[in-house]
């Protein structure tokens, strides 16, 4: 018996979130939507020292409205990355302006470290290495068809042509064109 098969449902589950997880850009998600979710919380503060541009600014909450749902999008839709992460950098240096200086500096950072992760991440590209089997080269291919197991014969390459044939002697020296003007 192996140990995976004595590995309990709760383990199991652990290691199918685990792939589900490192298979999207996830804690780059978590971080956009935690920033977006801390600007609209600090709109709604009841602090004295909040600023407000505009008639309430509809910009004030739009903002940090497009981080979460860039956030929930980037784990939702991983092949869309890159415009989510560009639009969540973007849209974290607005919220500069526009909500309470970025909800305190505290979701503007949470926002542009999220949307870096997400452009930074990359997919895993695990391939499971190919099956060798030993099959002789004489053996026949199943149904008469040709497969790769035919040999490959040796092609011989002719030598490149010396780099000194096009470039001058030495580095900066110019080239000289004889123009014959005899007519």
């Amino acid at each position: 018996m192996t140990a995976g098969q004595h590995a309990t449902p709760a383990v199991r589950e652990r290691g199918r979130w685990r792939r589900w997880r490192r298979a999207r850009p996830f804690t780059a998600g978590l971080l956009v939507a935690l920033g977006g979710a801390e600007m609209l919380v600090t709109l709604r503060a009841p602090l004295g020292v909040l600023l407000h541009i505009g008639p309430q600014g509809l910009a004030a909450y739009l903002v940090p409205g497009v981080l979460v749902l860039c956030g929930v999008l980037l784990v939702a839709t991983p092949q869309q990355r890159v415009f989510y992460a560009v639009l969540s950098l973007l849209l974290g240096l607005v919220s500069w302006l526009t909500s309470n200086l970025g909800g305190f500096l505290i979701g503007m950072l949470l926002a542009l470290v999220g949307g870096a992760l997400a452009f930074a991440w990359t997919p895993n590209k695990h391939r499971a290495a190919p099956a060798t089997t030993d099959v002789p080269a004489s053996a026949d291919p199943p149904n008469g068809s040709l497969d790769d197991t035919l040999p490959i014969e040796p092609v011989e390459v002719p030598p490149a042509e010396p780099a000194h044939h096009h470039w001058p002697a030495e580095p900066g020296t110019p080239r000289v064109t004889r123009v014959d003007d005899r007519g």
